[in-house]
């Protein structure tokens, strides 16, 4: 008898292990994942450009009009801006946006050797930039200040303390 039991048990529970598979297959999904930054633009989808409201497109516009109207001397830069974004890849405009987030994250120093080391190769060829860039990486932070310090233009405002 005590063997009819433990086979009676056996089958029930192999009986409840086969069940419960099937079942499972039809439990609720899981719950989604957190939201990433990606998702952070949640809520309804908005339209391509041509089926904005003349209002929507207002919103977009407006402090563009605003930055065009209050800074006459720095319309040519803009549009120059404008045309050099509309020419680049993707792939440009991303690294574009990466560099300024970068530059965003520094610190005013940080800024301010950017600024100087930005301006001084802009103004040199190909192979003199790659010269300096390795110049540059090579050297100590007492270099770098002393660099920063001898070719910041006149009208480059050096923090206190700062290179």
């Amino acid at each position: 008898m005590n063997t009819m039991k433990r086979l009676i048990r056996m089958s029930l529970a192999l009986a409840l292990l086969a069940g419960a598979t099937p079942l499972a297959t039809f439990a609720a999904p899981p719950p989604p994942p957190p939201p990433s930054e990606a998702d952070a633009d949640a809520g309804p989808p908005l339209p391509d450009w041509e089926h904005l409201s003349a209002q929507q497109r207002e919103l977009l516009i407006a402090p563009m009009r605003q930055r065009w109207n209050d800074s006459p001397q720095q319309r040519r830069r803009m549009f120059e801006h404008a045309q050099r974004w509309q020419s680049m890849t993707p792939e440009q405009r991303e690294r574009a946006r990466k560099g300024a987030r970068r530059y965003e994250d520094m610190s005013p120093q940080q800024r301010e050797e950017a600024r100087v080391l930005f301006e001084r190769m802009r103004a040199l060829p190909p192979e003199q930039r790659k010269a300096l860039r390795d110049r540059w990486e090579a050297m100590t932070p007492q270099q770098r200040d002393a660099w920063i310090k001898a070719n910041a233009s006149p009208d480059t405002k050096l923090a206190p303390g700062s290179r």
